[in-house]
């Protein structure tokens, strides 16, 4: 379905389409800036929507609210050119700005639901077709136009956020937690505001942020019913039968490979090769820890069938097993 445009006088919001216009040709798209790619693919990939204001019907209200014309800069990047706005110059700039009035606050509204409505109304011509180079370019300057203007809103009211963060004492609730749910209600607040209510930004909003505290609240109440204590990890099973376990086959390793030294079990030199071999036990020749051989390999390295391999091995395991037991009877 298209994006359609209505009258501002009937209708407050417009529903939340999705844009059916299509990519421009690739050498257009190759002719843009990797910013304006970016951008376009925003542009006609999320929904569109504005709020509309009766004053945009006025003549003359693109000057109005920008200071000059539309008209596009001949630059790599696509923008129109731009007449210096002290508030959207003091944010950009870093500066800290003083409250609004209200009239400057509908100022900078009108120019992001102006912009946005403008994106609207392109992607409404085109719909169902491709992207034309003039309406590319139109459409990247005016997305660039309401981003810019959502911006500067949002840089100007966030400290309400940690305002009403600080003010907001909820127990066991990271502050960091609350400032990011407060961030996303006062974004979401930008979206959806209507400047020609006659009412402020910041009335509009602290309701939504409030709100998104007491999910934040909500969501850590069923958390701690789920999960009454903090993790700790003095709580956790205690890995002393593991460690035992594994300290009780190093020693047995350590046997095995003073038997073998010694030849206490009397093992001949094919013998001592096999369990060598097999069990891994020789000296680390490098990093890595020595990998167990499969008895065919074994086989291959002394000559032999893997059957016979298994035949020493067992014979030799025999051997060992009569040491160990011969030293422990006379310990």
């Amino acid at each position: 379905m298209a994006t359609q445009l209505v009258d501002a006088g009937k209708v407050r919001a417009l529903p939340r389409l999705l844009p059916t216009t299509k990519l421009p040709s690739d050498a257009i798209i190759r002719s843009l800036a990797p910013e304006d790619q970016v951008l376009l693919t925003r542009l006609l990939t999320e929904p569109v929507e504005y709020i509309p204001h009766p004053g945009f019907s006025r003549c003359g209200i693109n000057k109005e609210l920008f200071g000059a014309e539309a008209r596009l800069r001949h630059r790599k990047a696509t923008r129109f050119e731009e007449v210096d706005d002290p508030i959207t110059d003091a944010v950009c700039a870093g500066e800290r700005v003083p409250t609004l009035s209200y009239d400057e606050e509908s100022h900078l509204f009108m120019r992001y639901n102006y912009a946005r409505r403008e994106v609207a109304r392109i992607l409404s011509q085109s719909a169902g077709q491709s992207l034309t180079p003039a309406a590319t370019r139109q459409l990247l300057a005016w997305g660039r136009r309401a981003m810019t203007a959502r911006s500067v809103i949002v840089r100007i009211n966030m400290p309400l956020v940690l305002a009403m963060a600080k003010r907001t004492r909820l127990s066991n609730i990271d502050f960091n937690e609350m400032t990011s749910e407060g961030n996303m209600a006062l974004l979401r607040s930008v979206e959806k505001f209507d400047c020609s209510k006659g009412y402020k930004f910041s009335t509009y909003s602290c309701r939504a942020i409030l709100k998104s505290f007491s999910r934040v609240a909500m969501r850590a109440s069923r958390y701690r019913g789920t999960f009454p204590t903090e993790f700790d990890p003095s709580m956790e099973r205690s890995d002393y039968l593991e460690q035992r376990r594994c300290d009780a086959e190093q020693d047995c390793v350590g046997e095995l490979k003073e038997i073998l030294i010694s030849n206490i079990a009397g093992l001949s030199e094919v013998e001592q090769k096999v369990i060598v071999e097999r069990f891994a036990l020789g000296e680390r020749t490098t990093e890595a820890l020595p990998a167990p051989k499969t008895l065919e390999q074994v086989g291959h390295m002394i000559g032999v069938t893997k059957e016979r391999v298994r035949q020493i091995q067992n014979s030799a395991l025999r051997k060992i097993r009569t040491a160990l037991e011969d030293k422990y009877l006379a310990a």
